[in-house]
């Protein structure tokens, strides 16, 4: 295996991670409620699941009904 012939020092080294940053993650804006949620995620609005725009479980029908 190839090894290094000598060390690389530490500034060198971080010099070359600059480059990996942590950025914001991309927000999107529900069309039918409005909501603000992460991408590609679904998430609860007043005890309904939406997803893309449609509701994928209603927790309100499932009180009612128990």
């Amino acid at each position: 295996m190839a090894h290094p012939k000598r060390k690389i020092s530490k500034t060198r080294r971080d010099k070359r991670r600059t480059h990996y940053k942590a950025t914001m993650p991309t927000i999107a804006k529900d069309s039918t409620t409005g909501e603000m949620h992460l991408y590609h995620r679904a998430h609860w609005h007043e005890g309904k699941l939406y997803y893309r725009g449609q509701v994928l479980i209603d927790k309100t029908e499932e009180e009612t009904a128990a």
